[in-house]
């Protein structure tokens, strides 16, 4: 059975760094695009980071770029974000998802894709 597990999310003060986790199960990761998603309460939900692993293009939303960085393991099947000098404004429930390659539209951007799987999501909170 296909399926992603997001993790690594916590509680961590302005300025401070974690880095999440997205493991891939049941597939194997160079074929597929992995995207991290954030919702915050009271928001929409956004792409964060979103990169294609035949290709290792990649995507960031502006107020981010700089400060995350998404890579990918393939000998541990898992995507990392390695977000660094977070923000209260970072705050949110994280969710990583996959989308196969066959799937994958060009006329959409890495992040505007119909993601098939998704992860619980884990929490990040940036607060003093």
């Amino acid at each position: 059975q296909l399926h992603v597990v997001d993790s690594g999310g916590s509680l961590v003060q302005p300025g401070g760094s974690l880095r999440l986790s997205c493991a891939a199960s049941g597939f194997t990761l160079g074929y597929y695009a992995i995207g991290w998603f954030r919702q915050a309460p009271g928001k929409e939900s956004e792409g964060v980071s979103c990169i294609r692993n035949w290709d290792g293009s990649a995507y960031y939303l502006d107020n981010v770029k700089g400060r995350f960085t998404i890579s990918s393991d393939n000998a541990k099947n898992t995507v990392y974000l390695q977000m660094n000098s977070l923000k209260p404004e970072d705050t949110g429930v994280y969710y990583c998802a996959a989308v196969f390659q066959i799937n994958y539209s060009n006329n959409l951007g890495v992040c505007g894709q119909a993601y098939d799987y998704w992860g619980q999501g884990t929490q990040v909170t940036v607060s003093s």
